[in-house]
């Protein structure tokens, strides 16, 4: 049996930065003269920053100098930040640390794939960092999902095959990601939306070990 690994995303997988997110994107929506919603927040599931800032500026019709957009990526990030710096292990989402330590007993290699360019530091404060062998961000990669490529680097860190592996995602894009790599993927959250994932559950609360150990133990993906 060839061996396996498990990639994680970051946001609305392991926790909810989310709800931050979206707090600092509205802040600087209203900044500058009209509202942002949480459905149109939805829009922003799995996307960089650079795009998120461009949809929301498409929301607004809001045109901007590439001096405005830089500032504007910059104050957002900054607000995003003086939000993440009040995180503690409370905001892990539930039952993630139970399949973590599961799959470390079973020295599985875990990696983290995620858009986030403050992956480590989220990870560092929610006290989860020692459980991933390889930490992909968008500091890391040049293309967003659904382009497999921050799996495709993962997989490559963990030194394991593409088809061996294992990805828990919340967004249609990173589903898709998962898929195009021929990784099997896992959808967390509403099955009506990721439809295209492989498996799905809700959270982590739905999946019991006796499934864990069936992902270990499967032949690779086909």
């Amino acid at each position: 049996m060839e061996k396996v690994g498990f990639i994680f995303d970051l946001d609305g997988v392991i926790v909810d930065t989310a709800k931050y997110h979206y707090l600092a994107w509205r802040k600087l929506a209203n900044e500058l003269g009209f509202e942002f919603t949480k459905e149109q927040n939805e829009l922003f599931k799995g996307v960089s920053r650079k795009r998120c800032l461009e949809i929301l500026l498409d929301i607004g019709n809001i045109t901007a100098t590439q001096d405005q957009f830089d500032t504007w990526m910059v104050e957002k990030n900054l607000d995003y930040l003086a939000y993440i710096e009040k995180m503690d292990s409370s905001e892990i989402l539930p039952d993630v640390t139970r399949v973590l330590q599961y799959l470390k007993n079973k020295n599985i290699p875990i990696a983290l794939g995620s858009a986030s360019k403050n992956a480590r530091p989220i990870l560092e404060k929610v006290d989860l960092l020692p459980f991933f062998d390889s930490i992909v961000d968008g500091n890391s990669v040049t293309k967003a999902k659904p382009d497999p490529e921050v799996f495709l680097i993962a997989t490559n860190n963990l030194g394991v095959a593409a088809n061996s592996c294992v990805v828990f995602e919340d967004a249609v894009a990173g589903i898709q990601a998962a898929n195009a790599a021929n990784m099997v993927s896992i959808g967390i959250g509403e099955a009506e939306i990721l439809n295209e994932a492989d498996y799905n559950f809700n959270d982590f609360t739905e999946m019991s070990d006796d499934f864990l150990e069936s992902l270990i133990n499967k032949e690779h993906k086909e």
